[in-house]
C-alpha cells in the first residue's frame, strides 16, 4: 500500500459487525452472547460475554492479510507455548465443529473469525517511567522465553507457514506494510537521510546474520497495547504479525512509539537484564539493538502513512518529525 487509502469506514465496520454476529453462531453455548467491539485497528476486536459473564475475546481479521492456514499456523504456536512454556497467552477456542478459524464472505470478501480466552490486566503505563523500566525486566524474561521456546522447536516451526520480517519486507523492496518514503511529513531532503540510515541498516544486519540463535519464529508486535500487566504478572496477547524474523527485532517493537522518550536507555538495560536471566546475549548482539529499534521506527512511520485508524491520527507527522534526532545520532555513531 502507498499513500493512505481513505475508505468508507461505515462500511467496512458494518461488514467487521456482521461476521462477528455471524461469528458467535458457531458456538452454540454464545448464541445469547453479548458483543461489543473494543478496538478497531488493524483488526476488529470483541469482547464477548455470555449468560454466566464468561468473557471471550473475538477477533475479525483484517481482509487479505493472512490465509486460513497461516491464522492457523498462529494457533498452534499459542497451543504450542501454553503446553510447553510458563507464558501466559490467550488461548484460542474451537468452535462447535471442533475448528479454530472461520470464514465469513460479504461482497467478495472474506473475513476470518477466531475467538480466544479472556485474560484480565491493563497495558503498561508509558507515562509511568519507574513502573515501565522495572516491567521492562520481566518482559525481557519472557521475550527470552519466546525465543529459548523457538530455538528447542526450530524443526517443528520451520515448516510453519507465516509472514517474514527481514530487510527486505520491512524496508526494502517488498514491504508487508508500506514503502516508509510514503509517510507523512516526507521531504525529498528527509528521504534522503533516512536512505542513508536504511543502507547502514542493511548493510549492518547483512553482517549479523540469520543463524537459528538469531532468527526464528517471533511475537513481532510486543508493543505496550499488547501486553497485560496484572499484579507482577505480564501477559501477552494478539500474535497476529508473528512471524520468522530476528530475536532482537522483539526488543524493537516492544519501545514501538516511545523510541525518542529520554528513559529509553533505561527501558533497553532493563530488558537486557531480564533477558539474559534466560539467554545469554553476547556484545555483538547488544551492539545490534539500536539498528533494529531504527528500523522498527522506521516501519512505523510506514504503518501511519498508510492507515486510518486512532493510533494513526493520534501520531500523525509529529512521528516522523521527531525520528530525524534519532536518524542522525544513529548515523553519528555508525556511518563509516
Amino acid at each position: 500500500m502507498g499513500q493512505m487509502d481513505f475508505i468508507d469506514l461505515e462500511v467496512v465496520l458494518s461488514n467487521f459487525h456482521q461476521a462477528a454476529n455471524d461469528a458467535l453462531k458457531e458456538f452454540s453455548c454464545l448464541v445469547e452472547a453479548s458483543c461489543k467491539m473494543i478496538d478497531y485497528s488493524e483488526n476488529a476486536t470483541y469482547l464477548v460475554e455470555d449468560m454466566q459473564g464468561e468473557k471471550y475475546i473475538l477477533r475479525i481479521s483484517r481482509p487479505n492479510y493472512h490465509k486460513k492456514e497461516e491464522i492457523e499456523a498462529e494457533i498452534a504456536w499459542l497451543n504450542s507455548l501454553h503446553e510447553q512454556s510458563p507464558i501466559d497467552v490467550s488461548l484460542p477456542m474451537r468452535a462447535d465443529d471442533g475448528d479454530y478459524v472461520h470464514a465469513h464472505e460479504y461482497n467478495d470478501t472474506i473475513y476470518y473469525s477466531t475467538l480466544f480466552t479472556f485474560l484480565e490486566g491493563n497495558a503498561p503505563d508509558e507515562n509511568n517511567e519507574e513502573n515501565l523500566i522495572q516491567q521492562f525486566e520481566t518482559l525481557g524474561e519472557i521475550t527470552a522465553m519466546f525465543h529459548k521456546h523457538t530455538i528447542e522447536q526450530h524443526d517443528y516451526y520451520k515448516a510453519f507457514q507465516r509472514m517474514t520480517w527481514d530487510y527486505d519486507t520491512i524496508l526494502g523492496q517488498s514491504p508487508k506494510w508500506a514503502r516508509w518514503q510514503d509517510g507523512l511529513g516526507m521531504t525529498p531532503s528527509r528521504i534522503a537521510l533516512y536512505e542513508e540510515a536504511t543502507l547502514v541498516i542493511q548493510k549492518r544486519l547483512d553482517a549479523y546474520g540469520k543463524s537459528q540463535t538469531r532468527f526464528g519464529l517471533i511475537h513481532a508486535d510486543l508493543r505496550l497495547a499488547n501486553l497485560l500487566i496484572y499484579g507482577d504478572e505480564i501477559k501477552v496477547i494478539d500474535f497476529d504479525d508473528c512471524g520468522f524474523g530476528w530475536f532482537l527485532y522483539d526488543v524493537a517493537t516492544s519501545v514501538s512509539f516511545i523510541e525518542h522518550m529520554p528513559y529509553l536507555d533505561d527501558l533497553i538495560a532493563s530488558w537486557i537484564k531480564g533477558y539474559s536471566k534466560i539467554r545469554t546475549l553476547t556484545d555483538e548482539e547488544i551492539e545490534m539493538i539500536p539498528t533494529f529499534i531504527l528500523m522498527r521506527r522506521l516501519q512505523l512511520i510506514s504503518w501511519i502513512g498508510s492507515r486510518d485508524n486512532d493510533t494513526t491520527r493520534l501520531l500523525g507527522e509529529n512521528y516522523t518529525l521527531q525520528s530525524d534526532a534519532l536518524v542522525k545520532a544513529y548515523l553519528e555513531k555508525y556511518q563509516n
